[in-house]
């Protein structure tokens, strides 16, 4: 009885289970057919919906997109970066990277890049420290400290202190060195008291002598033992020179059969520990080319960056894309001397008459650069520059009458004669595209005067002949002046001497007062008497008149695309161009403002 009553449960609780179980599955059923099957005819609707959304999502994501692109554009700007290999061509050979020796083109760049002196020029033309971190003069002008800049080092490491400045200098004096700097060192006792002090006693005050000092120091370690009369061809300057400068020797490579069509690459790389601060280019490659017309054509073609000594191609190469033109206004003049002591300049009326006969602004304005007009001995704007004394302005009846009154007559030819002399005399000058033009232009001005001018066309190592043998009547040629006015070895008698140094008074002008006041100029240290004591000389200059100013030159510099950091400014050597070469930069990359 019990066992049939389990049996009759159990199938009670199993046709219940299995009543809820096909419940679930009818209910399960109708919820598929409901919210499954029956939206089956809603998927189009689905479809488009769900489309849509996608559209505008896409449509942000790209908005987004051009939006960040747009803005990059306003936050982000090009700007200059450090990197990139800078190749410049220099028309010339290679011999010496030595500062002691180095006159030529190319040498005179290599030895800039590689070695530092003791004082060098801003931007404006200043006189700053280079190793040397100040200087001071005594009162009377003779004895100049420099103190250096702290932790200099060569570019092998060593410390470079005041015992390699002493060694450079004392080197330059010793005749067996030969250096052409010699002359400028003579009678300038150097002493080392300390590491960081250097003591320069003259034999005389010198109120310029502070400009004397930016030629590169040479390492007294590397040097010392080296006997004197040798360092003019030791390994040192050709193939291993090591130097304080900005960039340091790597490797130097030639090519070409015959000196004729010979090319000199030159790397170099940034030296770390320069005083200045890492240079921003990776490498400076000098390229040297005996043939000019490789050299224009590598220009052309971009292999180079920059290059000088590209005047004859500036027709072709300043409206050429891409290319830049730095014109850098040098502190030199260009001039007409006139030789003073013999033949028909001698006359000092004819002189004046020749500098009131020329047109110079008309000149300089066919230069094709602009320029400033040299009017007397000194630069506008140096001290003691004095408009009172500029020569005379142009005026041809004026110079004219001068010259009638003086009793040269016009003869049927057109040239003034007196007595038995003709009004004639040959002009010198080195035969340049620029000169050329200025030369044509004054024969042209003086033929209106009556005068009769050859112009004497020479090649460059005819010209430096001339020049140096004073054979001419006159010449035209540009002198370097600087920015101090000190101009002795240009007008002082004693410079005109053949026993002089350098022979650098052109004109071989011969005047007592001239004489005394550049003695008494270059003598004070004060600028405010340094004044009154150069006007003297600028008044019988004027009076004088033994040379006619034109313009200051310029060192014409061309870039392929721009070089950040290469300013143009008014220089003093062609050389300078590099007071800033540690910061300029060729590449360019996108950052944020």
């Amino acid at each position: 009885m019990r066992l049939r009553l389990i049996k009759l449960r159990f199938r009670r609780r199993f046709r219940k289970s299995q009543q809820q179980v096909e419940d679930f599955s009818l209910h399960a059923e109708k919820q598929i057919e409901r919210h499954f099957f029956k939206r089956f005819e809603r998927l189009t609707s689905v479809k488009r919906f769900v489309a849509g959304w996608l559209t505008l999502v896409v449509l942000l994501i790209a908005g987004l997109v051009v939006q960040n692109i747009l803005l990059s554009g306003y936050f982000q700007t090009l700007k200059p970066v450090p990197g990139g290999i800078y190749a410049e061509g220099l028309h010339g050979t290679f011999s010496t990277a030595n500062p002691l020796y180095a006159t030529n083109n190319v040498d005179t760049v290599v030895a800039r890049l590689v070695f530092a002196g003791l004082f060098t020029y801003d931007d404006k033309n200043n006189l700053v420290g280079d190793l040397a971190q100040s200087y001071t003069v005594e009162e009377k002008g003779a004895t100049y400290t420099v103190k250096l800049k702290s932790n200099l080092k060569w570019q092998d490491g060593t410390p470079l202190t005041s015992a390699d400045v002493q060694f450079t200098y004392q080197t330059i004096q010793n005749p067996d060195a030969r250096s052409p700097l010699q002359s400028s060192w003579q009678g300038i006792e150097v002493t080392a008291p300390d590491d960081q002090t250097v003591i320069f006693k003259l034999a005389d005050p010198l109120a310029s002598f502070p400009y004397n000092m930016t030629n590169g120091i040479v390492p007294k370690h590397l040097l010392k033992d080296v006997p004197v009369a040798d360092l003019r061809t030791i390994d040192f300057n050709t193939i291993n020179p090591i130097g304080a400068g900005p960039f340091a020797w790597q490797t130097i490579q030639v090519t070409g059969d015959d000196p004729t069509n010979a090319e000199e690459q030159i790397d170099l790389v940034p030296f770390t520990d320069y005083h200045g601060g890492k240079p921003k280019l990776q490498r400076f490659v000098v390229h040297a080319y005996a043939d000019l017309d490789k050299m224009t054509k590598d220009f052309k073609n971009k292999k180079l960056n920059g290059a000088t000594d590209l005047e004859k191609a500036l027709p072709e190469l300043q409206n050429k894309a891409g290319v830049e033109i730095h014109n850098y206004i040098l502190s030199a003049s260009t001039m007409v001397f006139f030789k003073t002591t013999a033949g028909i300049l001698s006359d000092v009326k004819v002189r004046q008459a020749l500098v009131s006969a020329s047109d110079v602004p008309n000149i300089a304005s066919k230069l094709g650069y602009p320029t400033r007009l040299v009017r007397e001995p000194l630069l506008k704007g140096q001290l003691a520059y004095n408009n009172k004394y500029q020569q005379a302005a142009f005026d041809l009846v004026a110079a004219q009458t001068l010259l009638a009154s003086d009793g040269w007559v016009k003869g049927e030819d057109g040239i003034l004669r007196k007595g038995e002399q003709r009004l004639s005399f040959n002009l010198a000058v080195a035969d340049t595209p620029e000169y050329r033009a200025v030369t044509l232009a004054l024969q042209k001005q003086w033929k209106k005067l009556g005068a009769e001018v050859q112009l004497r066309y020479l090649n460059s190592a005819d010209f430096q002949n001339t020049l140096s043998g004073h054979t001419y009547d006159a010449i035209l040629h540009g002198i370097s002046i600087g920015v101090d006015p000190d101009v002795f070895v240009y007008w002082d008698s004693s410079q005109a001497d053949v026993r002089a140094a350098n022979r650098l008074n052109l004109s071989e002008y011969k005047n007592s007062t001239a004489d005394a006041a550049l003695e008494a100029g270059r003598t004070r240290t004060l600028p405010a008497l340094r004044v009154i004591k150069y006007e003297p000389f600028l008044r019988v200059w004027q009076t004088d008149a033994p040379a006619l100013g034109l313009y200051q030159p310029r060192m014409l510099y061309m870039t392929n695309g721009s070089v950040a950091g290469l300013d143009e400014h008014v220089i003093n050597a062609s050389t300078d161009r590099f007071n800033n070469v540690q910061n300029w930069q060729i590449r360019q990359a996108k950052v944020t403002n």
